[in-house]
């Protein structure tokens, strides 16, 4: 079984409170400290691999953030699915391109740009597009930012992952969702849920799974909370 197989099957999950739970590593240390804990798959988040490389959020370059993709999958044998943001401005042929190169087996890919929303039926002919061009060979899910762009009625999450889910995505994520909207969200979405959970906070994976969570992610959680650990430690050893 090839790994983007394996981790197509890691997303039909044998219980509701048993979600698929994926660490998100920002180098390849990381990355292997979450594949010996046992997880079974990762995801890179954009946010903590820009900020590894010294990038704002959203500021690092295609290259360097394919290559880091490239670097994490080489260090651990278990699948490996990348935050590419919004694509980079890439044709769907190049982006998909890039994307198995790297050795990814799935991808992020945001619908805002520079804070602002895409149109949905546009945004959804691009993913049917990537769709087309990545075949069976990419699990595709697709972020929607309508609660972190400030549209608090579930109603258009809902429309648009109809949109993108028709389109050939695999999963929706539904970003910033609050925990209450998540049985609604779960209600009226056909198909794979990603909920985002915040590190030592909120609900647990399995409270997530039991609200309506498919998989759960972390964002950049991760890589913020070791950092702020490791300043503590510089500050001990003055």
């Amino acid at each position: 079984m090839s790994k983007v197989e394996i981790f197509r099957k890691l997303h039909r999950r044998p219980a509701q409170e048993d979600p698929l739970v994926l660490p998100g590593p920002w180098d390849a240390a990381s990355a292997r400290v979450f594949a010996d804990a046992g997880y079974p798959a990762l995801a890179t988040p954009s946010a903590g691999v820009a900020a590894s490389l010294g990038y704002e959020d959203g500021a690092t370059p295609a290259e360097e953030m394919f290559a880091a993709v490239a670097r994490i999958v080489r260090a651990v044998d278990i699948p490996v699915s990348a935050d590419v943001e919004d694509g980079y401005g890439l044709a769907p042929k190049e982006l998909v391109g890039r994307l198995l190169e790297a050795g990814a087996v799935g991808c992020n890919l945001e619908d805002s740009n520079g804070g602002v929303l895409k149109d949905p039926r546009q945004h959804a002919e691009w993913l049917a597009e990537v769709r087309y061009e990545a075949g069976d060979e990419l699990f595709v899910n697709a972020r929607i930012d309508t609660f972190v762009r400030g549209v608090t009625d579930p109603e258009p999450a809902i429309e648009r992952a109809a949109l993108y889910t028709a389109a050939g995505a695999d999963c929706v994520y539904p970003i910033g969702a609050p925990v209450g909207v998540l049985p609604l969200l779960r209600s009226g979405i056909h198909g794979p849920v990603n909920v985002f959970a915040l590190v030592g906070s909120g609900p647990s994976p399995a409270e997530l799974g039991q609200r309506g969570a498919t998989r759960v992610t972390f964002g950049p959680g991760l890589q913020r909370r070791s950092t702020a650990i490791l300043a503590e430690l510089a500050e001990e050893m003055k």
